[in-house]
């Protein structure tokens, strides 16, 4: 393997310690509220916080990766995700907690675009699509860690012992990028002021060449969230009547297929790039009725093994999200990509923050079923505006 793989690898670390500390409250929601004093919408509003301030974060990340370097930033942005695992380890109240989120949403917001965008400026473009998947893959796996592995944590040493082991892995990832990853600093002569760059991550967000995915980024990341990271434990906890290690070992069946999926999108993208839009709408379209039938089956009192299947399923299907990053690549010549990424990144994040809140909203109206089922609405919506953007773009 050479080195631009190994740095890939190893900057994608940073994704497998954000992963694991973003979906920790879906297997351990129950005794979180009990501890901090909260009720389930209260416990969607604190860890809403993580994903808007990881959006509010994404403008300067865009930047300081084209300006100062994937490397540099990438330490910095470990360093402050690891201080907010500590400051979750020892949150004793739902403010406490709040400032702990807020900080692991500025700390992990460029542990997915540091890899990609690692790759997007030293990957040919033809094997851009394989090297998002693959990083998509394994950041996924983080996700195993807060399935059965954190479920038996939290089960026997308590929540914040799940806390404490996602901050020694921020630790692990910043070591490996200062001894693995290899860069050649950007050329300082070539840079703006730092407004021009903001301005830019603005302007590329808004560009008529990633309205699209950016559209689709909106609620494509927070299904996932939702799902994988908040409501899929209760769900299966409180209205399927699970353990909390019963539920992680369901849990551990999605992220599995959260892990296998992304790596099948990105061969798909490869082969099939003519059609990646609409294997992409696809995608989502199937995750969502996944969800659908989901909490369908949960009002007919169907067999809990039939959420097993369409977890796994969903989280398949939903996978196709890595196709969003081929297609923003497509459109940004690599000087720029860092910014461009960052730009979608901030409608990944943004919605999820936003989805988020609304969740915990019919939640409190309608039960977990009804939070579940905002983000099957938000999707379909985001799908057909997706549709009708690429065929005026056509």
């Amino acid at each position: 393997m050479n080195l631009i793989a190994l740095s890939i690898i190893a900057l994608t670390m940073g994704h497998v310690f954000s992963n694991a500390v973003r979906t920790l409250p879906a297997i351990a929601a129950d005794v979180l509220q009990r501890d901090l004093g909260v009720t389930a919408d209260g416990l969607a509003a604190l860890t809403g916080a993580f994903p808007a301030t990881f959006a509010l974060a994404m403008l300067p990340v865009g930047v300081a990766l084209d300006r100062w370097g994937v490397k540099p930033t990438a330490l910095c942005l470990l360093t402050i995700a690891a201080i907010g695992a500590v400051l979750g380890a020892y949150a004793d109240s739902a403010w406490s907690m709040l400032i702990a989120q807020m900080v692991l949403g500025i700390g992990c917001s460029g542990m997915l675009m540091c890899p990609i965008t690692y790759a997007a400026k030293n990957m040919p473009a033809q094997r851009f699509g394989l090297w998002g998947g693959i990083v998509q893959a394994l950041g996924n796996t983080g996700m195993v860690i807060s399935a059965s592995p954190l479920a038996f944590l939290v089960e026997y040493s308590g929540w914040r012992a799940g806390f404490l082991a996602c901050a020694g892995l921020a630790i692990f990832a910043a070591l490996s990028v200062a001894f693995v990853v290899r860069e050649t600093p950007p050329d300082a002569a070539t840079r703006r002021s730092l407004r021009e760059d903001a301005r830019d991550v603005i302007r590329l967000g808004f560009s008529r060449e990633l309205r699209a995915p950016i559209v689709m980024a909106w609620t494509s990341f927070a299904v996932v969230l939702g799902v994988r990271g908040l409501w899929g434990g209760p769900w299966l906890m409180e209205e399927r009547g699970l353990s909390r290690v019963e539920a992680g070992h369901v849990l551990l069946l999605c992220t599995v297929a959260l892990i296998i999926g992304p790596l099948l999108a990105g061969i798909l993208e490869r082969r099939y790039q003519k059609h990646r839009g609409g294997i992409l709408v696809g995608g989502h379209i199937g995750a969502v009725a996944c969800i659908a039938l989901m909490v369908l089956g949960g009002a007919l009192a169907w067999p809990v093994a039939a959420d097993a299947v369409l977890l796994a399923l969903f989280g398949l299907l939903i996978s196709a999200q890595v196709i969003c990053f081929a297609l923003v690549r497509a459109a940004t010549p690599p000087e720029r990509v860092g910014r461009a990424l960052s730009a979608m990144n901030v409608a990944f994040f943004g919605g999820a923050a936003i989805m988020q809140a609304a969740s915990g909203v019919a939640a409190s109206i309608g039960g977990i079923g009804a939070a579940l089922m905002t983000f099957v609405v938000a999707v379909l919506i985001c799908c057909i505006i997706f549709i009708l953007l690429r065929a005026r773009e056509a």
